[in-house]
């Protein structure tokens, strides 16, 4: 994983992105598994899981970007026009014996070389069939002339804090690892994106986990180890997991169509620090419309409340822009605001999100 900014710094201090990752953890179940406490022995859900758990190199070139003291002088034609090899690793778990490999989209990025190591040493070549970049999640795909181990997505909303986890994957380039600890915390937002949802747990995840999965005590893959918060780059017992539940439907889609198309609505919006008049509930405060977009079409204005999308209640504006997300592009949606003092209705066609990670 990468820190949650650089490699190594972020302005959280947390490790994401790229090549330095977290490894994945496994998560507990029964009342009686829990009364074991840390006597629990892992061992059996790390024999059944290990050999679905692969190890993921990367290669390709960039371009040299210019130092800021060179731009605009003369020496910065001469950055643009350099390239440098770059390399990585990470981690990634097999979903499908067919071949079909689940990773961090940063771990693999814009590559043009992906290698995938699967538990014996055999290596094979991989394609990307899609990615995500807002959900930073990526679908591969290698062809093996035998069916590959797989393992099988289990809910993470079942998960409960406290539960144990254990995380495989490819820490400082040892493949094949294996690491515990329980779900720490639900629903973490870090500052990745607008879909941040994360797992947190204490298991040890360190560079080169990314990518890889987090168990539950059924060998059930419940999370993808994507970032870590760290002063130094190691594991300091933070470490943060896409929920299966958000992770299982992209990779759906980008299994069927190679991408992931997410409604949008031209807007900005902020939590709203005053409450819902009528119920003490929070909302969502419409702060921007950009008057070409399907909002600014749709009548939607600056200042409205929005309370509810479809009738559902929405009270964050992390879960508006989610819930707009879930639409196709093309379809109807219904927002419940409030203007002028005043509650109505109004249904705006969805639009199509434009790419780029905001």
């Amino acid at each position: 994983m990468v820190p949650l900014s650089s490699p190594h710094v972020s302005r959280r201090r947390a490790v994401f992105g790229g090549l330095l990752l977290p490894p994945v953890l496994a998560g507990c179940g029964t009342n009686a598994i829990a009364q074991r406490g840390a006597t629990f022995d892992f061992a059996d859900v790390a024999e059944r899981v290990l050999p679905a758990v692969v190890n993921i190199a990367v290669s390709g070139e960039q371009t040299v970007q210019p130092p800021a003291e060179f731009r605009g002088t003369p020496f910065e034609r001469y950055f643009r026009n350099r390239r440098e090899r770059v390399q990585g690793a990470g981690s990634g778990f097999v979903i499908d014996p067919a071949g079909y490999v689940v990773t961090n989209n940063h771990v693999v990025g814009n590559a043009q070389r992906v290698t995938i190591s699967i538990q014996g040493g055999q290596e094979l070549q991989a394609r990307v069939v899609g990615s995500d970049e807002l959900a930073d999640l990526a679908l591969l795909r290698v062809e093996s002339r035998t069916p590959l181990t797989a393992v099988s997505w289990g809910s993470s909303a079942a998960m409960r804090v406290g539960q144990w986890v254990m995380a495989a994957g490819n820490p400082f380039g040892l493949g094949g690892s294996v690491t515990s600890g329980i779900l720490s915390a639900r629903g973490r937002d870090i500052g990745a994106g607008p879909f941040d949802d994360f797992l947190q747990t204490d298991a040890a995840i360190n560079p080169g986990n990314s990518g890889g999965p987090l168990f539950n005590l059924a060998g059930e893959v419940i999370g993808i180890n994507t970032a870590i918060y760290s002063p130094s780059g190691a594991n300091a017992g933070i470490g943060f997991a896409t929920p299966s539940d958000l992770a299982r439907p992209v990779i759906e889609t980008l299994r069927r169509d190679g991408k992931v198309e997410r409604g949008w609505l031209g807007v900005q919006v902020q939590d709203l620090v005053a409450e819902d008049p009528r119920s003490g509930r929070r909302a969502v405060l419409i702060a921007g419309v950009e008057r070409t977009g399907p909002a600014g079409r749709g009548g939607l204005r600056v200042g409205d409340v929005v309370f509810a999308v479809n009738g559902e209640r929405t009270e964050t504006s992390r879960s508006l822009v989610r819930s707009v997300a879930a639409i196709p592009p093309g379809q109807t949606i219904r927002l419940t605001v409030l203007r002028d003092g005043r509650t109505q209705d109004l249904t705006l066609q969805v639009g199509r999100r434009p790419p780029g990670p905001g």
